[in-house]
């Protein structure tokens, strides 16, 4: 019903996008045949207006991931620097959580070390809401701040870095599906103690997984189909650690790709002095106001970073809003 609920929803934003569109270029092509200049400008805004609903539109099309629909977790850690890298990490703390409260998500702290002097040495927050795994999945690496340090009695100018690890949160009360046509199905006489009558009917089941190569078997029973229906659930139970084991495999290979928290590794530079400035060094893409993005207006570079991700980048570096 979710999956049905998120599929509706989107149809019905199509639609109502594809009818605004249509009645605004009509409306366009009235104004121009009555050589109406006031009607022709409305016209002209409202059609930028819907671009930029299209655009935003496409953007959401992008969270089509396994895990995207996830809430997520989402590590910072301060790095080398005492006090300072300490203190930035708590900015980015509160980054996160302001714009996690523009959108209407829920945030629960689940792990918290506080500095020994301000900010903190690390934090996990718990991050609830739509598809919260995947507007937030590029905020992983290194981010970096230079400012004027306020622990410095000299005034210097201080660079700090923290890490940032988002993965998310996978419900483990899942139902594992298996196609007929996956499964061979193979009855055999039971063997060993039990009677004369497990002896002589085709009672015991062996299941094999076709495409796993996973074999079950069960002779418990007298009854074929109460044999056939433990036998599934084995099934499904191997599966499903199999699934579990996969899932362990690849957060290890994240964890493993994690890099040093210092230079060279950034993907995001906020720059409060000398000069106002935020660049994400993956799209290029830059705000001249980093008191509003460190208040948690990040869309822009989430948003730049996700197309970046999957449709890739334009030829001059700067990502490419426009093929989407």
């Amino acid at each position: 019903m979710k999956e049905r609920t998120g599929l509706e929803q989107g149809l019905e934003s199509y639609q109502s996008l594809s009818q605004e569109f249509t009645d605004t270029v009509e409306l366009l092509e009235l104004a121009e045949a009555e050589s109406d200049s006031d009607m022709q400008s409305e016209a002209l805004d409202a059609l930028r207006a819907i671009a930029a609903k299209a655009e935003e539109r496409g953007i959401e099309t992008l969270l089509s991931g396994e895990t995207d629909e996830c809430d997520t977790y989402l590590d910072i850690n301060a790095g080398a620097g005492g006090t300072e890298s300490q203190d930035w990490a708590g900015m980015l703390q509160r980054m996160y959580v302001r714009w996690a409260d523009n959108h209407g998500m829920k945030v629960e702290v689940i792990d918290e070390h506080s500095g020994e002097e301000a900010g903190l040495k690390s934090t996990t927050l718990l991050i609830k809401g739509k598809s919260a795994h995947g507007w937030l999945k590029t905020e992983s690496g290194v981010h970096r701040l230079v400012r004027i340090s306020p622990f410095d009695s000299n005034a210097r100018r201080h660079t700090s870095f923290a890490s940032v690890w988002v993965y998310p949160v996978i419900d483990d009360n899942i139902e594992i599906e298996i196609e007929d046509k996956d499964v061979r199905t193979d009855t055999y006489r039971a063997s060993g103690a039990g009677g004369q009558h497990v002896n002589k009917t085709d009672s015991a089941i062996r299941l094999t997984h076709i495409p796993t190569g996973i074999v079950v078997q069960c002779q418990n029973d007298r009854s074929q189909h109460k044999n056939r229906a433990t036998a599934w659930n084995m099934l499904k139970a191997k599966l499903y650690e199999q699934e579990l084991k996969k899932r362990e495999e690849e957060a290890q290979a994240t964890a493993d790709s994690k890099t040093e928290i210092g230079w060279g590794h950034q993907i995001r530079s906020y720059v409060l002095q000398p000069y106002q400035m935020v660049k994400d060094l993956r799209t290029n893409v830059e705000s001249s106001n980093p008191s509003a993005v460190l208040d948690g207006d990040i869309d822009t570079f989430l948003n730049a970073a996700l197309a970046s991700k999957i449709k890739g980048t334009s030829e001059d570096g700067e990502t490419d809003l426009k093929s989407i």
